[in-house]
């Protein structure tokens, strides 16, 4: 197939590009292969081929699915990629949704009140960070536990150290 896109290797896998925008990738499995649409749910899909991967979660991706070499159809994939790179050249686009404002727990609160450096430093954090810290205060039931969480985590606040950053 001959398309304007240009492949790169992102995720481990093949992704194609137009102006450095992802259009369409590639994705192995064990029971089948996808070709991955990362416009999907703005392309018309009069052939109802396309799949929402995680219904609830996925807002713009769409995928197809092979499961043997005959199921591969070179010409409506093509329209496919077409029609993506059109609306691509057009601006269409589904954009993320914004994540709402992290809720600071009330006991991370009265710390950051107390300490005008803590609080510095934890509104310096990325904003991945902050609610990452809220949240692991946040799920704790018993009030000890979330003393004791709060406990661990102000040394790693003021090293600018996330939760699990060393598990990335």
């Amino acid at each position: 197939m001959i398309t304007e896109l240009e492949e790169t290797i992102k995720w481990g896998s093949p992704v194609y590009c137009l102006n450095g925008k992802n259009i369409v990738g590639l994705g192995a499995f064990k029971s089948y292969v996808g070709l991955w649409l990362f416009q999907g749910a703005l392309l018309k899909d009069k052939k109802k081929k396309l799949i929402n991967a995680q219904e609830g979660v996925t807002k713009a991706l769409r995928q197809m699915r092979f499961n043997s070499i005959d199921e591969i159809d070179e010409i409506l994939i093509l329209e496919y990629l077409k029609e993506a790179i059109k609306n691509e050249k057009a601006g269409k686009e589904i954009k993320p949704a914004k994540k709402t404002k992290i809720a600071i727990p009330k006991e991370l609160k009265v710390e950051l009140n107390k300490n005008a450096k803590l609080k510095e430093i934890f509104s310096q954090l990325t904003p991945f960070k902050q609610r990452e810290f809220c949240e692991y205060i946040s799920e704790a039931k018993r009030e000890t536990t979330k003393q004791s969480r709060l406990r661990k985590i102000l040394p790693m606040i003021f090293k600018g150290i996330g939760l699990n950053d060393k598990y990335r």
